[in-house]
């Protein structure tokens, strides 16, 4: 029988005896790990508190164009989720000229500026971004996938200013996109910036560069953790998830979200009723539902796959282009005024009470219809908004399309099965982990990330099933382009595998020359 480890006396511990002094030090790292650790700390924290700052300021933008944009010159309030905190009172402007002629001209005169109002903030963003950084265009985060795999990583200086003015002009006009997208490219950038200031390696940088993407992400869904395995799994579409860049992902993600907190609040982003998951039979409904969400995200990628390929091929100057998107996006948003901007808001609505969701104006008369009618024109207009080359995000527009697809496919089965008391907030949530999982691949995110960002843990389990599901049915299926197989298939580390490979041949040789 193996003895037990000798433990000092108390009195050792207490006089400091040699003893006691060789135990304490075997629970410490040796003098070169822990400068190591505190080094990743404190240069991941620089990384989180950047990344942060910008979010901040990125957050304050869209509020500020949106208020004095959609609310003041296109008359249409949009409503904000629970934790959106108001930074600006909108502004009182009147058509005055227009109403002593006839009110109604004033009346039809917005709806006109509604209309052009997305095509006017797409076209300043492109000629900002053409101007000062070309690579500030799209939605940013195939663009941090892309420098990551093919290491890439010297980031212009010039990409995160930019990217909030442009990204901010698209969004606040009411252009069919998120923030997400903007904000993992900003927080690329602020990791790239504080890796080339202090001369790292190119494997720190890479790892720096995940790090800044997660720390946005972090930040402006309120969502640390699921911004740290976002950064490690948005970098591969099979099974696979990016060990080495988790640790200073978490570091990163924490810091950046306490100082975006300490501006906007500690609240979630939703406010959802905390419901416990209590009924097995549910899951044959849950099951639908990941097929629904499989076949939807399909839908969404294949038009929004051919939606860049006709804009590629338009013979028309570049700059034009994301200005016809916005126009075909206003013209949707003057009948569905809900797919205008980030649409947050509306996803706050499917996640009340059900008497609520049914009974409010913006679902009547029909209800199931409008919502799965909403979800697709989400992804129809989001294709337009960032397919034409506009400044923005896909994981925002994903959220709603998956809330708008859980909340009806709940609609419709507790309408045609009552007994089952499902409910459609707990449905938006599943659909919103599904929707996320098939379309940019991320199951571990997507379940987390629909946790923390609604304060609902109550769920977790039917989220598994869910996003399992989803993400099985859709093999192949990803937004990303630049998103690799898995690790063995990324080019990072096949260079790293090569220089490894050589250094270990190179030391074979020295030795057999000794010997």
């Amino acid at each position: 029988m193996p003895s037990r480890p000798h433990l000092p006396p108390v009195s050792d511990l207490l006089h400091g005896s040699r003893q006691s002094w060789r135990w304490f030090r075997f629970w410490m790292p040796a003098e070169g790990e822990t400068l190591r650790m505190g080094r990743i700390v404190c240069i991941c924290a620089a990384v989180g508190v950047l990344a942060g700052l910008m979010a901040i300021w990125f957050f304050s933008m869209i509020e500020w164009v949106r208020v004095y944009a959609l609310e003041g010159l296109g008359r249409i309030t949009l409503p904000a989720a629970a934790g959106e905190i108001a930074i600006a009172h909108t502004p009182e402007l009147r058509y005055t000229l227009l109403e002593r002629i006839h009110p109604a001209l004033a009346t039809s005169f917005a709806g006109f500026v509604r209309l052009l109002l997305p095509a006017v903030g797409a076209l300043l963003a492109c000629l900002l971004a053409r101007r000062f950084a070309p690579s500030a265009g799209g939605h940013g985060t195939d663009t941090v996938i892309a420098a990551y795999h093919h290491s890439a990583t010297n980031i212009p200086v010039a990409v995160a200013p930019v990217k909030v003015l442009a990204s901010s002009l698209v969004i606040g006009t009411g252009g069919s996109a998120g923030a997400e997208g903007p904000i993992t490219q900003i927080g690329a950038a602020c990791g790239a910036f504080v890796g080339r200031t202090l001369h790292l390696s190119l494997y720190e940088r890479r790892v720096l560069l995940a790090a800044g993407m997660a720390a946005g992400i972090g930040a402006i869904f309120r969502a640390p953790m699921a911004g740290a395995l976002f950064s490690a799994e948005v970098l591969y579409r099979g099974f696979d998830l990016e060990g080495d860049v988790l640790i200073p992902s978490m570091v990163a993600s924490t810091i950046s979200y306490m100082t975006f907190a300490c501006v906007f609040g500690w609240e979630p982003l939703f406010s959802t009723p905390h419901e416990l998951f209590a009924a097995p039979p549910r899951f044959v409904c849950y099951t639908c539902l990941a097929f629904l969400i499989a076949a939807a995200v399909r839908f969404n990628i294949l038009f929004f796959r051919q939606t860049e390929i006709v804009f590629r091929r338009l013979a028309l100057p570049p700059w034009s282009k994301p200005a016809i998107g916005g126009l075909l996006v206003g013209a949707i948003g003057l009948c569905f005024p809900q797919i205008l901007s980030s649409g947050y808001g509306y996803i706050q609505q499917t996640l009340q009470a059900n008497a609520e969701v049914l009974a409010s104006p913006a679902f009547l008369p029909n209800a199931i219809l409008v919502l799965f009618a909403l979800g697709a024109l989400k992804a129809v207009a989001t294709a337009f908004t960032v397919g034409s080359g506009g400044a923005g995000g896909m994981l925002g527009p994903a959220l709603f399309s998956g809330a708008m697809y859980g909340a009806g496919c709940g609609a419709l089965f507790a309408t045609l099965f009552p007994g089952l008391g499902l409910s459609l907030s707990n449905c938006a949530m599943l659909g919103m982990a599904g929707y996320l999982t098939a379309a940019v691949r991320t199951p571990l995110a997507a379940i987390l990330m629909v946790s923390e960002f609604t304060g609902n843990h109550g769920l977790l389990l039917p989220a598994m099933w869910v996003c399992g599901l989803s993400f099985l049915l859709s093999p192949g299926w990803t937004l990303y382009r630049s998103q690799v197989r898995d690790r063995d298939s990324s080019p990072a580390h096949l260079r790293r595998h090569a220089s490894l490979r050589h250094d270990v041949s190179v030391h074979v040789k020295r030795r057999k020359r000794r010997r």
